[in-house]
Parts: C-alpha cells; structure tokens; sequence
C-alpha cells in the first residue's frame, strides 16, 4: 500500500476520495435544503448552492494549472506543459463561474450544469492524452454525476415551484 493509502475505487487515492466526496455534502444538502426548507431559507440555499459551484468549477480549472505547472504528460517538463490552450482550459472555467454568479437563477444554474459537463468530457480528453493521473477520471465520473444531479435538482426547483430567488 502506497504511504498516502488507496481507496477501493480502482486505485484512487484515499485522501482525494474522501475530499473529493466530502465536497459534495454542500450540493447534495443545498439541493436537498431548496426542496424541504420554506422561504426564505430555500433561497439562502440556492445562493449558496450557485456560489459553491463557482468555487468548485474554479477548483477544478485549477487542476490542470497545477498539472501544467508540474509537467504532468510532458515528461516533467514543466515549461513543455505550458502551452496556450492547456493553460487557456484551465482559466475558463474559473471564468464562466465567476459569469455564472452575476446570471438570473435558472441561467446560472444551466451554466454551471454545462460547465461541469464540458470541464468532465475536458478531462476525458486530458486523461486520453496522458495530461491527468489515471485514477483521476475514476473519481471524476461520479463526483460530476452527482454535481450535476444536485444542480439539476436546484433548476427544477427553480422552475417549478416559488417562491425563490
């Protein structure tokens, strides 16, 4: 066994399993609050569900910065893995998070849905090219199912029941 431990999920690293689905209590619970709490607190859910999404979406841009930085794909040439568009992917989705807290409820909540489904099929094609750990998509495919379950959830409550934001 590896010093950092290995969780069952395929040689996923412990650590990252248990952060990485700890992170989504927030989704889960906000999307959960919006449905069973009265006004006002179903909003407070809402915004907190759009703000912690821009703050994860930001995150996971990050990744591949810090991947970048370290070389990952490229033999451990840092400078090699610098380039435009791999840099220029990682800053986008920090971008549409942060365009996302200043849209009306339901298109903030379309965007993000969107966001973290071109940021998975984006890591998809990083883990193909070698740029991502290959247990990274292992942990990815359902942490996304499972954010965007949540933010599909928030969308319908929007939707279809008020009041809300």
């Amino acid at each position: 066994m590896h010093a950092q431990g290995r969780g069952a999920a395929g040689g996923v690293p412990l650590a990252a399993s248990v952060y990485g689905y700890a992170g989504l209590i927030p989704f889960v619970a906000c999307a959960v609050a919006a449905w069973l709490l009265a006004p006002p607190w179903n909003s407070y859910a809402f915004e907190f569900q759009i703000r912690y999404g821009a703050t994860i979406l930001s995150f996971l841009g990050a990744v591949h910065w810090g991947l970048a930085l370290a070389g990952t794909g490229t033999g451990g040439d840092a400078r090699a893995a610098c380039t435009w568009s791999r840099l220029g992917w990682s800053v986008a989705p920090a971008l549409v998070a942060w365009i996302s807290l200043l849209m009306y409820p339901v298109v903030a909540l379309t965007a993000q849905i969107l966001a973290f489904a071109a940021v998975f099929f984006g890591d998809v094609r990083a883990a193909r090219s070698g740029l991502v750990p290959a247990w990274y998509l292992r942990l990815r495919r359902p942490l996304t199912a499972i954010v965007i379950a949540s933010l599909g959830a928030m969308l319908l409550r929007v939707i279809w029941r008020a009041p809300m934001p």
